[in-house]
Order: C-alpha cells, then sequence, then structure tokens
C-alpha cells in the first residue's frame, strides 16, 4: 500500500492546479558507445578532429576509452528534446567515423588484451593531465575491460517552483535547499529501494562475447561458440560481471543524508588503502593513479543513482554538494537499447519521470545496514535471473513473488502518471506504463529476452549486436541534418577546439601542485 509522505498535505497538492509545475522539470540524457572497426574490433584510431576537443567539447566528448564515445544533451525542460538532441549528435558524429560504427550494446565488441584499450587522452594542460591518471588509475584498479561497458543516464531535476509549493504542503520548517536535500535524499534511498523495475524492464545485455572474459572463468554457460549469456539475465552490465564491482563491495557511503554522504565520500577520498598503497602512485615522473586512497575522486564511486550538484567556483563534487546542496539527480542503471539508433527509447524517459516522482512522495525512512544488504541482494537478482519465472525478492526479511510486487508498484506509479498528463496534457505516461506494465506477465518482450533470441537466431551476440551496429551507423548516416543544424555542430566543434588551444597555451604551473589543489 502506498505511502505518502506528509500525506494529507500531498493530496491536497494533487488536487490543486499545482501540479501544473511539474512542466517544469529538467532533463537530459548521456549516451555511452564504443567506436568498432569493420570487423567488429574496439577502434585503435583516435577520437576523431572533426567532433571536436574531447575535453572541452560540451556535447561530444569520450568516458575513459579512446574509443568509448560520450553524446551530452543540454539541460531542458520541454520532455522531448533530450531525445531530438540526441539524435541530431548521432547525425552528426555518424558521417565523421570514417568506415567504423557506433557499438549497439552496453556489452562491449571483440576485446583484446586489457593492455590494448586505449586510454582517453585529453592532451598536455595540467586538466587533461589529471583526467588521463585517473584513467591510468581506474585500469590499475579495475582492469580496463570494465571500463569499456557503456549505458545510459539520466539527469533529472524539479524546478524552484515546485519546491516553494511542496515545502508550503509539507510546512517544512528548514531552508529551501536544506529542504530540497533532504527530499531529494528520500528519492534516492526509494529509488535503492524499487529501481531493480529499470533493469528488469529496460535491461538489455543478458550475453556477452567471450572476449570480455580474457581467459577468465566463468559460471555463464555458452549460448554458442563465443558467446555467454545468463538464461534469464537482464542486465550483465549491472552485475558482478560488470560495472556492479566486486572491488567496492565494502565501500560503504550512506545516503540517509547530505551530511552523511559527503562526508562518507570526503573519507573515502583521504583515506590509504593497502593494495592501491603497495600498487604505488608514481614510478618516477609517471603518475600511475591520482592517490593511493579507497577513491581517487567522488567519481569513481559507482553508484544506481547519485546527487549531483554543479560548483559556482569550481568546486569538486562532494564539496559543491556539502556547500550549496542537491541541485539534480544522476540515474545510472540504464542500458543501451540495442534495437534503436540512439541507443534510447522515449519510454524510458517517461517511466523514469513516474518512478522518480513515486520515489519522491512515497515515505522514505533511513537505510539501515540490514535493508541495504536486502536492496543489493534485490538488484542482484534482477539483473542476473530477473526473467526466471519463479522469481522472488526480499521484502523485510521475507521471500515475496516478483511479478505481484512488481505490480503493486505499478498500481502505485499511476497517479504520478496521471498527474504528469495532467500537466502536460495528453495521455503520453499513461500509455507508456501501460505498455510496459505488459512485460511483467511477458517476460519474452522484455528487450533483454529478445537480445538472446536474436544472438540465437543469428549466431551469437558478436554477429547479432555487430550487425544491429552496422545497420543503425548507415541509418544514421542517412539522415542529413539540415543546414543550420550542421552550422550550429561545425561551431561548436571550432569553439572546442579553440578553447583547447587556448588552454595548452595558459601557464600550467606544476601538476604535483594542480592533483594537490584539488584535494585541498
Amino acid at each position: 500500500m502506498l505511502k505518502f509522505t506528509c500525506c494529507d498535505a500531498v493530496q491536497q497538492f494533487f488536487t490543486s492546479g499545482q501540479a501544473q509545475v511539474l512542466r517544469g522539470i529538467t532533463r537530459g540524457f548521456e549516451r555511452e558507445c564504443l567506436r568498432v572497426d569493420a570487423a567488429g574490433h574496439l577502434a585503435k584510431t583516435p577520437h576523431p578532429l572533426a567532433l571536436g576537443s574531447k575535453l572541452t567539447h560540451p556535447w561530444i566528448t569520450t568516458d575513459y576509452s579512446e574509443a568509448l564515445l560520450e553524446f551530452i544533451t543540454p539541460p531542458s525542460q520541454d520532455p522531448d528534446f533530450p531525445l531530438r538532441f540526441l539524435r541530431d549528435i548521432h547525425r552528426y558524429v555518424a558521417p565523421h567515423l570514417g568506415g567504423e560504427a557506433m557499438w549497439a550494446g552496453s556489452m562491449p565488441c571483440v576485446l583484446g588484451e586489457d593492455k590494448d584499450i586505449p586510454i582517453a587522452d585529453y592532451g598536455s594542460s595540467n586538466a587533461a593531465r589529471f583526467k588521463y591518471v585517473y584513467r591510468e588509475g581506474l585500469s590499475l584498479r579495475y582492469g580496463r575491460k570494465m571500463q569499456t561497458i557503456a549505458g545510459a543516464h539520466y539527469n533529472w531535476s524539479l524546478p524552484t517552483d515546485f519546491w516553494l509549493a511542496l515545502k508550503d504542503c509539507c510546512l517544512g520548517g528548514s531552508k529551501l535547499e536544506d529542504f530540497v536535500s533532504q527530499r531529494y535524499f528520500g528519492l534516492i534511498r526509494n529509488f535503492l529501494r524499487y529501481g531493480w523495475l529499470i533493469p528488469y524492464l529496460f535491461g538489455a545485455s543478458p550475453a556477452i562475447c567471450e572476449s570480455f572474459l580474457q581467459g577468465q572463468p566463468s559460471d555463464l554457460p555458452e549460448l554458442v561458440p563465443g558467446t555467454r549469456y545468463g538464461p534469464y539475465a537482464t542486465s550483465l552490465r549491472m552485475s558482478d560481471l560488470g560495472y556492479h564491482n566486486r572491488a567496492q563491495a565494502n565501500l560503504r557511503v550512506s545516503v540517509n543524508s547530505l551530511a552523511e554522504y559527503t562526508q562518507a565520500l570526503e573519507a573515502a577520498i583521504r583515506t590509504p588503502d593497502p593494495f592501491y598503497e603497495e600498487l604505488g602512485v608514481r614510478d618516477g615522473t609517471r603518475w600511475k593513479q591520482l592517490n593511493a586512497n579507497l577513491l581517487q575522486t567522488e567519481s569513481e564511486f559507482y553508484a544506481s543513482m547519485r546527487p549531483k550538484r554543479i560548483g559556482k567556483l569550481g568546486e569538486r563534487p562532494a564539496k559543491a554538494l556539502h556547500k550549496y546542496g542537491v541541485e539534480y539527480v544522476e540515474m545510472r542503471l540504464f542500458d543501451l537499447n540495442p534495437f534503436v539508433d540512439i541507443g534510447i527509447t522515449p519510454e524510458q524517459g517517461a517511466f523514469a519521470d513516474v518512478l522518480l516522482l513515486m520515489c519522491l512522495f512515497r515515505d522514505s525512512p533511513p537505510i539501515t545496514s540490514r535493508e541495504q544488504s536486502e536492496n543489493d541482494e534485490n538488484k542482484r537478482r534482477v539483473v542476473n535471473r530477473g526473467r526466471q519465472p519463479d522469481l522472488h525478492l526480499l521484502v523485510h526479511n521475507r521471500e515475496q513473488p516478483f511479478r505481484p510486487l512488481a505490480h503493486e508498484l505499478f498500481d502505485d506509479m499511476q497517479p504520478f502518471a496521471e498527474m504528469l498528463d495532467a500537466a502536460y496534457g495528453g495521455s503520453r505516461y499513461a500509455m507508456a506504463m501501460r505498455d510496459l506494465r505488459g512485460r511483467i506477465d511477458h517476460p519474452d518482450s522484455t528487450p533483454s529476452a529478445q537480445m538472446l533470441a536474436g544472438a540465437r537466431e543469428h549466431g551469437g551476440f558478436f554477429k547479432y549486436a555487430m550487425q544491429l551496429s552496422q545497420q543503425h551507423t548507415q541509418a544514421l548516416q542517412a539522415q542529413a541534418l539540415d543546414a543550420s543544424a550542421t552550422a550550429r555542430f561545425v561551431a561548436s566543434v571550432e569553439a572546442s577546439l579553440r578553447e583547447h588551444a587556448q588552454r595548452e597555451a595558459a601557464e600550467q604551473g606544476s601538476f604535483e601542485d594542480f592533483v594537490a589543489q584539488y584535494y585541498a
């Protein structure tokens, strides 16, 4: 049964005209994807110059590897804008790939040895070197293959008018920025409780190329030679095999309050780890990692959702959060959808809007260590065997069947879909929820099941993903941008290259001082 925070006041909020403030929700997507050569191997070529500087371009950059593209949409209050702009980015990028393709799946293409995966090179400025050394540290700590996994992130925030209205309804006595942070952290806690719905509905990585294992043993059975898979898996990307790496299993970062969260991150970037100390920070003049602590930077902490704040004076993430409070949240559970050319479908954003609103309004007590273990176990079960017919999840230490729990959550989300439809007009949210709900009772309709079926039909994960990658890249190359959009991208590329050159030419000082200043 759904329990709202400050229930009567929230009901009043629903029924009053104040739901219109939801039109001010700001959204944005980040999409990662690998560049691959004509044989489906990881590209060894540099980031194309025609795409601008990966250090300074606002929309087109790289993540860990030189071959791992990352596309970032500007924040917008128009719910259709992020995917429209993301498509334009793809249409601009595709013709500049020189015979390469954008890999369609979250799990990578054919990989060689770990050492052959190229780290992104951002240049010679101190800021560029910092990014490179950070990535060197990631390869030292976790290996490079993990860093080739791609996904999609959803950035989401509510407008000031919403927070003022809600604070008035709930008779919040604290400062507005404190009230906002408290409610965002309540949202995050609930997302950790119910976010397992995301990999079930949208997970699309149930299989991997054998090369990803790099000769290591695996419990995954063989689908066909060269492909390992989880028979009921939804998102191996989010499993212990993928980005949910066991190396951070003992790193406990509380989301029970802003203070606890930022203090935990601050402690992690300042607490030495004996193994990382043994690896060493420097080898002569060569930096191997930024430090030998539990985390090099706050960004190294892998989480399903992160509270975010852009510093007003360039502060690092935890410091900016502590100083100014939460500005938006970054939801990080989406696999790439390999069946669409831009990797993300409209219903993903629609569902996230509804789920995040429910998480915001629902009661959200602090998460105990016992409940955290339960939340982790539920996500582990869904990503590894979410389509298993008799799957059960844990609720207050008791095993409960998956499907009734999922249906109950859809029931609880229904009022929020209706609220969003009332705010925007139309029935976008109700229709998306209705269609997605069908996946609960029909697991064969999920992207993970469809991906497995395609892999079986086409002779394995690699062959199927390669075919989709080539089809998508060719389709995008055939979708010419209009003259004004092309001019906008060309101008952004030129501006990024100018800014990059200016940074390279500017007085740098020592890299040691630059690193020390970051942690000061």
